[in-house]
C-alpha cells in the first residue's frame, strides 16, 4: 500500500504541476471562503494559522512549474492575504492585526516543538525520523526568513489595505485588494528568499525561486479577487455585518 501510495504522488495522478498548481490555488481560495461561512471571523483567524503552518511545510519542496524552479508553498501562503484583507475590510485593522499575530505565534510554536521531536532517539523500528529531519531540520532558517517577512510584509498588507480604503472611499476593493496585496508580496519574497535561500542554491537557481515565488504570489492575489466579493458578499447576506465606515 505504501508503494502504491508513493507511486501515485510520484506519478501526481497522470496531471501536470501546472493543473494541480491551479487546483490547489481553488481549493485552497474555497476553503478560506467555507470556514468564513461556517465559523465567521473565527474561521479567518483559523484560515490564517492553518495558512502559515502549511505554507511553511510545503515551502521546503521546490517543483517545476511552467518550466522554472519554484516552491511550492506560494499558493498557501499567498492565499492568506485573503483573509487578512476580508478582516481588514469587514472588522478593521484591530482584528487584521490580531490575525498576523496569530500566525506568527503558530510558526514559532511548531517550529519549537518540532526541534524539540527531533531530540527524541527513535525506536529501531521506527521509519519516520529521516524524513522529520528532511522537512525540520532546515526549518530554523526557513522559520527565521518566513517569520521576518510574514510580519513585515502581513502588517503592510493591513496598513496598505487601510491606506487605500481611505483613499478610495471604501469603493473599488479589487483596486484595493491588488494593491495593498502585490506590494506586500514583493517585500515577502524579498526578505523570504534572501534569508531562507540565499546561498543554499546556486544564484540561477535562487534568482528563478525569487521570481517564480513573486509572480505565482502575484496571480494568487488577481484570482483571489473573486473570492473577496464573494466574502463580503457572504458577510452582508448571510451574517448580516454591516459595511464599516470609511474614517475607522
Amino acid at each position: 500500500m505504501v508503494d502504491t501510495a508513493t507511486a501515485m504522488a510520484t506519478a501526481g495522478l497522470g496531471l501536470s504541476n501546472e493543473i494541480w498548481w491551479l487546483i490547489l490555488l481553488f481549493v485552497g481560495l474555497s476553503l478560506q471562503i467555507l470556514f468564513f461561512y461556517i465559523w465567521e471571523k473565527e474561521g479567518l483567524f483559523l484560515n490564517v494559522i492553518i495558512g502559515t503552518i502549511i505554507a511553511n511545510l510545503q515551502v521546503v519542496k521546490t517543483i517545476i512549474l511552467f518550466g522554472f524552479t519554484a516552491t511550492l508553498g506560494n499558493v498557501v501562503y499567498g492565499s492568506i492575504f485573503l483573509s487578512t484583507d476580508l478582516l481588514e475590510e469587514l472588522y478593521g485593522k484591530k482584528e487584521a492585526r490580531k490575525a498576523v499575530w496569530f500566525g506568527f505565534a503558530s510558526l514559532i510554536t511548531m517550529t519549537i516543538l518540532m526541534q524539540i521531536a527531533l531530540q527524541f532517539k527513535p525506536s529501531p523500528d521506527d521509519f519516520a525520523q529521516p524524513h522529520l529531519e528532511a522537512i525540520f531540520s532546515i526549518m530554523p532558517r526557513i522559520a527565521l526568513g518566513s517569520l521576518t517577512a510574514y510580519l513585515v510584509a502581513q502588517h503592510h498588507d493591513v496598513w496598505a489595505f487601510g491606506f487605500w480604503r481611505r483613499i478610495t472611499g471604501g469603493k473599488h476593493l479589487w483596486l484595493r485588494n491588488n494593491l495593498s496585496t502585490m506590494v506586500s508580496q514583493l517585500i515577502d519574497t524579498t526578505i523570504f528568499c534572501t534569508i531562507a535561500f540565499l546561498g543554499e542554491f546556486p544564484m540561477n537557481i535562487w534568482w528563478q525561486i525569487f521570481w517564480t515565488t513573486y509572480i505565482f504570489k502575484f496571480v494568487v492575489a488577481v484570482f483571489d479577487t473573486p473570492f473577496v466579493y464573494l466574502g463580503t458578499y457572504i458577510a452582508r447576506k448571510v451574517h448580516g455585518i454591516p459595511p464599516r465606515p470609511v474614517e475607522e
